[in-house]
């Protein structure tokens, strides 16, 4: 993997269900990259990225946190020019209009779709400049 444009990258997931989690911190080590958060709540995603921003190269983030949509979470990120990936259980993926250009994982997902929204993410530079 020496093309891996995630080789090295540093992901923050967001994620409400444990076993969820558990699952994209593996598949995102697989893919080479290093987990460096994993947060359940809004607000608990919000305080990581306000403190550490500077060390995330990307971050996971699932539409729906406890029935709570995740918007402010990704403004947050796209603020420090951080891109993300947007995952969710539902089909629909209902979104509303400002973030629908960036990349929507289904769940379940494959490794394979994981890594293509991932470096479709870190590659169109999906940041700051596009909110």
């Amino acid at each position: 993997m020496a093309d891996n444009p995630l080789s090295g990258r540093k992901v923050l997931i967001v994620e409400d269900e444990t076993l969820v989690a558990m699952m994209m911190e593996a598949m995102v080590e697989e893919l080479g990259a290093t987990v460096i958060g994993s947060k359940a709540r809004v607000g608990e995603a919000l305080d990581f990225i306000a403190t550490r921003h500077h060390e995330i190269d990307i971050v996971m983030l699932d539409l729906n946190l406890g029935g709570t949509r995740c918007y402010s979470v990704a403004s947050a990120a796209t603020g420090h020019g951080i891109p993300f990936v947007f995952s969710t259980g539902y089909q629909d993926g209902d979104i509303i209009e400002e973030w629908r250009d960036r990349p929507m994982l289904t769940k379940p997902f494959q490794l394979s779709e994981l890594q293509g929204a991932l470096a479709l993410a870190l590659g169109a530079g999906l940041n700051a400049g596009q909110a």
